[in-house]
């Protein structure tokens, strides 16, 4: 037999008090006017026995469920991008709401199944999420519901937070300017004639924008653009030895961490150390960039800050528009420094 629910009632009268006393004791309400001993014996009565609050009585009340549903594509599979939910989680559980996430898989209909069930249980705002920053469809939401996309975009709804893609490109440019290499530099991922047309991503285009742009301030060029369509390994390892096989650079700008695995792996054959003969910078930190040896430079995804930043701006603590996070710099050894002997 199922055990009853305790209730409110149930509190108060065990701490010998109006039940509109003990509501706003449990309730954190400011200025209650009530004893502290009253307050003691609430949540004395509360904890005895194990009283919990009827949320969903609460949000008839007070038309607020305290709770927010994340919508991702990829996200929540995805080790990549995991730390966007461990922010918005982090961020939703210090300002005591719950967090429902839904996963996808970038489908449509599953997309509007995953609105509705969010819907359904009344909660305060929605975050959509997506795996790489895309413009991302939304079904029809009542438009006096908080939305904001979260490594995303959509014309109807301008609150998002990105990641700096831009300046993140620049600083991969700076990295390099910082070590005094002017010349033999290669870009690994991305040729403009050969990729004429194509169009990636809104953020891969910010990220080559940034680089560029900061070249072309320093008065820089690179030696080689090496294309391809895959960032993955296979591809910087198949570009990384064809390039080397008529020359030999003094650094490589990988647009991606997988596009360097592969650049380490044909530079070891070629018997070129990292960084005494190569320098690399990459974007991304992905988890393995670490445990490369040298450790990999790479321009690193803001995730966490990026989710607990989507959670503020539902909250209202953060002006709703487009917020751009800044991407760290994560320096390890295959940078070559500057001799610093006089």
């Amino acid at each position: 037999m199922q055990k009853k629910r305790v209730t409110l009632a149930d509190v108060a009268r065990l701490a010998g008090l109006s039940s509109t006393a003990a509501s706003m004791i449990l309730t954190g309400k400011p200025d209650t006017r009530l004893s502290a001993d009253a307050h003691a014996k609430v949540h004395a009565a509360a904890a005895s026995l194990g009283y919990r609050p009827n949320v969903a009585a609460r949000a008839l009340r007070t038309d607020k469920s305290r709770s927010f549903a994340l919508i991702s594509d990829y996200v929540a599979t995805t080790r990549f991008a995991s730390g966007l939910i461990r922010g918005a989680l982090a961020a939703a559980e210090e300002a005591k709401h719950v967090m429902l996430v839904l996963e996808t898989g970038g489908e449509p209909a599953r997309e509007l199944q995953a609105v509705e069930a969010a819907l359904d249980r009344q909660v305060d705002g929605l975050i959509f999420a997506a795996m790489r920053a895309r413009e991302v469809f939304v079904p029809n939401i009542s438009a006096n519901l908080p939305v904001v996309m979260l490594n995303g975009t959509s014309a109807r709804f301008p609150a998002a937070v990105l990641p700096d893609e831009y300046e993140g490109g620049r600083t991969a440019v700076r990295l390099l300017a910082s070590t005094g290499i002017t010349s033999s530099i290669v870009l690994l991922g991305h040729n403009p004639d050969d990729e004429k047309g194509l169009f990636r991503s809104e953020s891969i285009a910010r990220r080559i924008a940034g680089i560029r742009d900061e070249m072309a301030a320093r008065g820089l060029a690179f030696d080689a653009e090496l294309s391809c369509w895959n960032w993955e390994p296979t591809h910087g390892y198949d570009l990384t030895k064809a390039y080397l096989a008529h020359g030999k650079p003094q650094a490589i700008l990988c647009l991606n961490d997988r596009l360097a695995f592969g650049a380490y792996q044909a530079l070891g054959e070629a018997r070129l150390d990292i960084p005494g003969d190569v320098s690399l910078v990459s974007f991304d930190n992905d988890e393995l960039a670490s445990y490369l040896r040298p450790g990999l430079t790479t321009i690193g995804l803001p995730h966490e800050a990026m989710g607990r930043r989507a959670v503020e701006m539902l909250l209202g603590r953060q002006k709703a528009g487009e917020a751009l996070i800044v991407m760290p710099s994560v320096i390890r050894g295959s940078l070559r420094m500057p001799d610093a002997t006089p």
